[in-house]
């Protein structure tokens, strides 16, 4: 590992831009404002941001380099892998996979969480970006219960999420578009898939007590909650009584006004700042933004929207950029109690972006460096001839 010093840009310190300096040494961040020393390598980043590394608790984007058309699947070992270099490319340093374990076959089966998860911990030395297992359980999935349980006594679950698409899936059954999509995806054939739905439809009695089993389970672990789609505050209430802290996309203002009256973590995605709204039609993040009711921004299904998402509400000037980047660092840092890192100080960990903002809305990542390793660079120029170290320096060694 290579210690590097990064000078002359404009560094976001706490809540404030600074020109200044950083060392970096091993994997954490050593000095503010540090004179060169001997590092051997050093990056000029004059006229560049200096900022911390993209924190992104709920990202599904890797599903398409797994399976990039309906019924095409690829390894997992080699979808992994090419997200990995998307997300680190992005400026995501920590990554949070969102793996849904659902009541379906293929794609969100139970089979492929369990290689997914065994794929993740075994390819994690490798990766760029600091890679975890968000296991997004679907309340109706019952047989899975007791298998979950054991992954979260075991440690093997960093973020846990209650998710409940019934409803939906019910109501997508019938637009032949959406009701083609879903079974294409299962690998079922119509008939089989609606046995299967009217199956799990009829165990809906049990899904209350299960939910409450799985919340002692995970309280037990440390492993933070988050629950999916709030309807009603007395949903959030619910959840949040069981010590679900994490509201993800609550579908509502009354809602989200709930949670942030609790203090509770507040998430809605990221394209939807970029894109202006919601895909489904639901709540505007950025109005949600502008009325304090969110506090993170996730990729969700497109890893560059946390970087264009900052850029653009200070563009749009719904928060200064400086705001608009807790919303991505160190908020969603703070939510999953990674205190280690989304704020440049010394002792924390190294992720680290250079950002040209000369194009507002299309900001553009000129280097990462991540836990002090140089993972990605679009500007050769930047890097300084390294220090020599005296002879009998290298000799001493």
């Amino acid at each position: 590992m290579t210690d590097i010093f990064i000078e002359g840009g404009r560094t976001l310190i706490g809540s404030e831009f600074a020109e200044t300096s950083l060392s970096v040494s091993g994997a954490d961040i050593a000095q503010i404002d540090a004179p060169r020393g001997r590092a051997r390598l050093a990056i000029d980043a004059c006229n560049l941001l200096v900022l911390p590394g993209i924190v992104d608790l709920h990202g599904d984007a890797f599903e398409r380099q797994m399976m990039p058309r309906a019924g095409v699947d690829f390894p997992i070992d080699v979808a992994l892998a090419d997200t990995d270099r998307q997300v680190i490319s992005n400026g995501i340093t920590t990554v949070f996979h969102a793996t849904t374990w659902s009541w379906e076959p293929g794609l969100r089966s139970g089979d492929n969480a369990r290689r997914l998860l065994e794929a993740i911990e075994r390819q994690r030395p490798h990766f760029a970006a600091d890679t975890r297992f968000h296991l997004r359980h679907e309340t109706y999935n019952l047989d899975a219960e007791a298998e979950i349980c054991q992954w979260l006594a075991e440690g093997r679950v960093d973020l846990f999420a209650f998710n409940d698409h019934m409803d939906g899936t019910i109501g997508d059954m019938v637009p032949p578009r959406k009701r083609n999509r879903m079974v294409e995806r299962t690998g079922l054939s119509s008939e089989d898939f609606d046995k299967l739905v009217a199956h799990v439809v009829s165990r809906t009695a049990g899904v209350p007590a299960s939910i409450t089993r799985l919340a002692v389970a995970a309280r037990a672990a440390e492993v933070r909650m988050l629950s999916h789609d709030d309807a009603t505050p007395a949903m959030r209430r619910a959840f949040r009584d069981m010590g679900v802290t994490l509201a993800e996309f609550p579908i509502n203002e009354e809602t989200a006004r709930e949670a942030a009256a609790a203090g509770d973590a507040i998430v809605y995605g990221a394209p939807n700042v970029v894109r202006g709204g919601s895909h489904t039609g639901w709540t505007r993040a950025s109005d949600m933004i502008a009325k304090g009711l969110c506090s993170v921004l996730a990729s969700d299904y497109y890893y560059p929207a946390p970087l264009l998402a900052a850029f653009r509400l200070a563009t749009d000037d719904v928060l200064p950029l400086n705001e608009a980047w807790k919303l991505i660092s160190s908020a969603p840092a703070q939510a999953t109690g990674l205190t280690d890192r989304g704020t440049l100080a010394a002792g924390h960990r190294a992720d680290i972006l250079l950002v040209d903002d000369s194009a507002p809305l299309r900001p553009r990542l000129v280097a990462v460096i991540a836990a002090g390793k140089l993972m990605h660079l679009t500007d050769a120029t930047r890097l300084q001839t390294a220090v020599t170290l005296p002879r009998e320096t290298v000799v001493a060694a």
